[in-house]
């Protein structure tokens, strides 16, 4: 096969790439709730619960992530900013210094998510589990908390992920020092504690950054399997060559956040939160 059909191939399967991504976007738009914070809620949709007891609102609207999802995501998305800033292209894990607290992180979010499940449980179904104490009684402030400290650990270990496998020049230095992590660790405590103002001024871009933090977050993984499957791992040396990966990913993110959105509106016919039994 001559190099001007390969490329032409090439050329093709980028076009292909793009419709395809275009198609994904625009059934999923059409077939969403309307307005910006209804698509924004149509994300948060495909990963979350959605209780409306559990999350924050700007008055009567309900943010598109409960308290813990909107936590965990606002750290990912910390985590990654912060990183790409002070570390650009680490390739290295943080050391255990850095690792034993976002291990720490990590159990105090499934602690905290396991007693609140349990609570939940023993409200709606009352009676039930009686064997089974709650450790404490759950709220949005630890949901917050530990759902940020899950999105710091999410954001340590994919970043350096993404930089072996992308770049081409790295630098074998940890993504993140114990030095570094304390200022991010103050960084997300500070943010934490505003979005406990409940302030409409806090809490609206927490809506946009959770909802976008999922898409974020899938992209990086589908982007990062992209290349793998290309194989074109540690091919790229600048931000603006990795847009054909980085449609991939967004167009993989899209068909399973639709994939799970449309299941779960035919199981439960409603936009809102899992319907609870009594």
């Amino acid at each position: 096969m001559s190099k001007l059909t390969l490329r032409s191939i090439g050329a093709a399967s980028k076009y292909l790439v793009v419709l395809v991504g275009l198609a994904v976007i625009t059934v999923w738009w059409i077939n969403t709730p309307p307005g910006f914070l209804g698509k924004l809620d149509a994300i948060g949709y495909a990963v979350c619960h959605r209780i409306g007891e559990r999350s924050f609102h700007i008055g009567p609207i309900q943010l598109p992530l409960c308290a813990r999802c909107s936590g965990m995501y606002l750290g990912a998305m910390t985590g990654l900013l912060f990183q790409s800033i002070v570390s650009r292209r680490h390739v290295k894990i943080p050391p255990w210094s850095v690792l034993v607290p976002l291990i720490v992180f990590v159990l105090a979010f499934g602690l905290d998510g396991a007693n609140s499940y349990l609570y939940l449980i023993k409200q709606v179904y009352p009676g039930s589990l009686p064997q089974i104490p709650n450790l404490y009684v759950p709220n949005n402030t630890l949901r917050l908390l530990t759902g940020s400290g899950m999105g710091l650990g999410i954001a340590a270990l994919i970043f350096p992920a993404f930089n072996q496998t992308a770049w081409k020049d790295t630098v074998d230095k940890p993504t993140l020092t114990l030095k570094t992590f304390a200022l991010l660790f103050g960084i997300q405590v500070v943010l934490d504690l505003l979005v406990l103002t409940d302030s409409p001024i806090v809490l609206f871009p927490l809506a946009v950054i959770g909802a976008l933090g999922v898409l974020v977050l899938l992209i990086i993984v589908y982007s990062m399997v992209w290349i793998m499957l290309m194989r074109e791992d540690n091919k790229f040396s600048r931000f603006r060559q990795l847009w054909l990966p980085m449609v991939a990913g967004l167009t993989i993110a899209m068909v399973q956040v639709g994939a799970i959105d449309l299941l779960r509106f035919w199981l439960t016919h409603t936009w809102g939160a899992f319907p609870l039994g009594g």
